[in-house]
């Protein structure tokens, strides 16, 4: 009888797979750990999918394009799908510069499009009002400096002796750093008049720029100097993973060491952890791999991923193209179809639990209709692991404070 099943099974999904395939087109960075790793996690849930019969009797084909974290290529990767793949849905994403030479690209066709990157507002201002295809799971640089806020005062409130009143945000120059401050000085306004998340935490701001080692920089004295003269209560860089060992290792040179060292790049390397320069190091994420001891589908997860592809995932972007794939499917199967104004309804009606933590739900920011997460955690690496710290309903850790700076190394 077992035989019969198994075989009953098999010629089933065979049945499926000989179906049309339901096309999905990501465009990822595949030289950046974020890009890599998020492509893996789509592959991995296609392969779930496909595995138990796929969606609507058809199977998912998912076909990945790299954009080489460069404008033209995202952009020309868009058309390439369009119009020689003829994909059904577009996924993906991760640059803010990127996303912006795409966006007109992608109103030419519009199709459904579920974005998991792209955190600058300008991309949402790009996108306008008006664009009812277009999902962005990611919370926009606004939402997540709200959110840090709220963290931050929760963390005061837990832990006294944390104060935060001078803020230095170092940013890396293209759209995604100077966004990223943008928003950090209209918050700071705010506070200003009493008013806004901020107020009653930040009391003075200032910022410094620099170019990514992602894109040919890497020497960041200057600005850490500048930082180190200013004696910031927190001190944040908004970079990519390719700065973060040079932009400690040259804060260690110079002996800059502020009470709190918060990086916010979206992805950090593989190995950070098992460098000495990390421990302390506070992070804005939305997942930490500890979540899989509090997260039954986080340890999904990462088993699944572990098993797969014979690596720990180690960016958030991990689980959040795991999430960019399934979301999309039980909005199609929801729908019981691919009719566009059926999957946007779906998808503005699914409440999807993810692996990076909490239940995605689309509600509008201050412009699109279709957004998704909106907010980070904030967590601290610890003896080579990635801590949460808040929310504390999260929590796999209390914080380590003040950052040990240099004399432990």
């Amino acid at each position: 009888m077992r035989r019969l099943f198994v075989l009953v099974s098999l010629l089933l999904t065979l049945i499926v797979l000989a179906e049309k395939p339901i096309k999905i087109g990501a465009i990822l960075p595949l030289s950046d750990i974020t890009g890599r790793q998020a492509a893996n996690a789509m592959k991995l849930a296609v392969k779930e999918i496909n595995d138990a019969g796929g969606v609507l009797g058809r199977p998912i084909e998912l076909i990945v394009m790299d954009d080489e974290m460069k404008p033209e290529k995202g952009a020309a990767a868009v058309d390439k799908l369009a119009t020689v793949d003829k994909v059904d849905f577009f996924v993906g994403g991760m640059s803010s510069s990127v996303h912006l030479a795409q966006i007109p690209i992608l109103k030419k066709y519009k199709k459904i499009t579920v974005w998991i990157g792209a955190a600058s507002y300008k991309c949402e201002e790009a996108v306008g009002a008006d664009s009812d295809w277009y999902f962005h799971l990611h919370p926009w640089d606004y939402l997540q400096g709200e959110s840090y806020a709220i963290g931050w005062k929760a963390i005061t409130e837990k832990y006294p002796q944390v104060k935060i009143e001078k803020i230095f945000l170092a940013y890396e120059e293209g759209a995604f750093g100077t966004s990223s401050f943008k928003s950090y000085q209209d918050e700071f306004e705010l506070a200003k008049q009493g008013t806004g998340v901020w107020t009653g935490l930040m009391k003075d701001l200032k910022g410094g720029p620099f170019k990514s080692a992602a894109l040919g920089g890497g020497d960041y004295r200057a600005m850490l100097l500048q930082a180190k003269q200013y004696d910031p209560d927190l001190f944040i860089w908004a970079g990519y993973d390719a700065d973060a060992i040079p932009m400690l290792s040259q804060a260690k040179e110079i002996g800059f060491s502020p009470k709190l060292f918060v990086g916010a790049p979206p992805g950090w390397p593989a190995d950070f952890g098992k460098n000495p320069l990390s421990n302390g190091v506070v992070l804005y994420g939305m997942w930490a791999p500890a979540l899989k001891d509090v997260s039954a589908i986080a340890k999904h997860f990462w088993d699944a991923y572990v098993q797969e592809f014979n690596e720990e995932p180690a960016t958030y972007f991990a689980p959040l193209g795991y999430t960019n794939i399934y979301f999309l499917i039980e909005a199609i199967k929801k729908a019981g179809s691919i009719d566009d104004k059926a999957v946007i309804q779906a998808l503005r009606e699914i409440e999807y639990e993810s692996p990076v933590g909490g239940v995605l739900k689309i509600s509008p920011s201050r412009i699109i209709k279709n957004q998704g997460f909106r907010a980070q955690k904030i967590l601290q690496w610890q003896n080579g692991v990635q801590h949460v710290i808040w929310p504390f309903e999260y929590a796999t850790a209390n914080l380590i404070y003040p950052f040990p700076g240099w004399s432990t190394k």
